[in-house]
């Protein structure tokens, strides 16, 4: 019953104290679990806890700055049982005025899309119904935020694109209207891009929202095609293009141009072949696309002459590691942790032998070894990878060997490589939790088998 009311209350609201100057970013929310008079759990990050905390994004401010003593005003409600954070507003210390009652709520829109993307914690935004709404997951902003992905695609696509139009400096071509280069826009004007021999076509099939297609539209006279699904997406790009002075006939949507949406990987006219063809290899989360090899071989086969699958060969790293934090996240470790009840041996049979979504720069752990290649997946030359590997591992540290994590250096070309161990990669890592730690001396030398199969990597350590 009381849950019912707390449901159906109207918004209440905050005021808090800012105890220290600086941005208002974000709003962090934690909960204080009572279980009884004399017992409670807190989630609060000054917690060891397993749980994490909801963080609400602060947007729509004139002035996102704080000092010491200002006020935040905010609304909070358990509107259809989620909790949401709405018309959030500072209001400065020498300042008397109420700016609670303004009628804009501050936050993130498409509240049924946000559910899922924040568990059921939101915030929300009045949107006009005129406005077109697009709502990018966490991992596409920090693609879109990172620089060197673009800085490195940008490189080796006009690489490419100057090799298979040497006749042409594309660097020259003044694609936003301004100075002395060839303007795209007109080059495109006087003569139809559907009959002109000289259009280079770029497929992105990356996953989810790519600026790639725009970048590479601006290189040179190309059709560039975006694989992007949803429509909002696809208006979002359209918006980006416009605004960038892109022109609009360059930018496709391949999927609206095929009749069976499932067959991605096709020619893009009868009498033309792809000059490149850009797949996403390794997922945020640290893994390996599925089907990943299947796809290039596809691709090898829909290439014009000179034409380039990027990247064109991946090479996965790893390293021995001590890390108590994996080991307690990825089984029960004894009888302690559940008050003598002896669920180990039985629950662990369920766990999950590789961790993902993991951050190397601020993982607690001592590494044992230095990084070594594990494995090389060449998507352009299919002779040379390998099922499987065997590669011995110096100790350069004396510990116990609890995990191997691993990452990879994606190869676009010979000269353009992204690392995504780096710390401003948007990518995470993922690690190989062992089932019993190893103990290790420095200079001992261990094997590890590693497997690739069916896009799915497996690293075993041989006694």
């Amino acid at each position: 019953q009381e849950l019912k009311s707390l449901a159906a209350k109207k918004p209440w609201k905050l005021s808090l104290p800012v105890t220290e100057g600086g941005i208002l970013d974000a709003v962090v929310v934690w909960f204080i679990l009572q279980l009884d008079d004399e017992h409670s759990l807190s989630t609060s990050p000054s917690e060891e806890t397993c749980w994490e905390q909801a963080v609400y994004p602060v947007q729509g401010l004139l002035d996102y700055s704080v000092k010491t003593g200002d006020t935040v005003m905010m609304e909070v409600c358990c509107q259809d049982c989620y909790l949401k954070i709405q018309k959030i507003s500072s209001l400065p210390s020498e300042c008397g005025m109420d700016f609670s009652d303004r009628d804009d709520t501050l936050g993130l829109g498409n509240e049924a899309e946000l559910c899922n993307a924040l568990a059921g914690l939101q915030t929300s935004t009045k949107q006009d119904g005129s406005t077109p709404v697009c709502v990018l997951e966490s991992t596409e902003i920090a693609l879109l935020n990172d620089v060197a992905y673009h800085e490195c695609f940008k490189a080796a696509m006009s690489k490419v694109l100057q090799s298979l139009t040497p006749s042409k400096d594309l660097h020259s071509m003044d694609v936003d209207g301004h100075g002395s280069g060839i303007n795209l826009q007109e080059h495109q004007n006087k003569s139809s891009l559907d009959v002109d021999p000289d259009n280079l076509y770029i497929l992105d099939v990356s996953e989810g929202f790519s600026i790639l297609p725009i970048i590479a539209g601006k290189l040179g006279p190309v059709r560039a095609y975006s694989s992007v699904e949803k429509e909002q997406h696809q208006a979002a790009l359209h918006v980006i293009a416009e605004a960038n002075h892109f022109p609009k006939e360059t930018l496709e949507f391949w999927l609206s141009h095929l009749e069976e949406e499932s067959v991605v990987l096709q020619r893009p006219k009868s009498d033309k072949l792809w000059s490149i063809i850009i797949l996403d290899v390794i997922e945020t989360s640290g893994l390996i696309q599925q089907e990943v090899m299947e796809k290039a071989a596809i691709s090898r086969c829909l290439l014009h002459s000179g034409g380039k699958i990027f990247p064109q060969y991946v090479l996965v790293y790893g390293m021995l590691v001590e890390s108590e934090s994996l080991l307690l996240e990825s089984a029960v470790q004894g009888t302690e942790p559940t008050l003598g009840f002896n669920i180990a041996p039985f629950i662990n049979q369920f766990k999950v032998p590789v961790r993902v979504y993991l951050d190397l720069s601020t993982l607690p752990c001592v590494p044992l070894s230095k990084p070594a290649e594990l494995l090389r997946l060449d998507l352009m030359n299919p002779l040379l990878n390998s099922p499987s590997r065997e590669v011995k591992i110096q100790i350069c540290k004396s510990g116990q060997v609890t995990a191997i994590p691993f990452w990879y250096h994606i190869h676009l070309d010979e000269d353009h490589c992204l690392n995504t161990s780096d710390e401003s990669s948007h990518w995470k890592q993922a690690a190989v939790v062992l089932d019993e730690p190893i103990p290790v001396q420095v200079g001992d030398e261990l094997v590890l088998d590693v497997q690739h199969h069916k896009s799915n990597i497996s690293i075993t350590v041989k006694r």
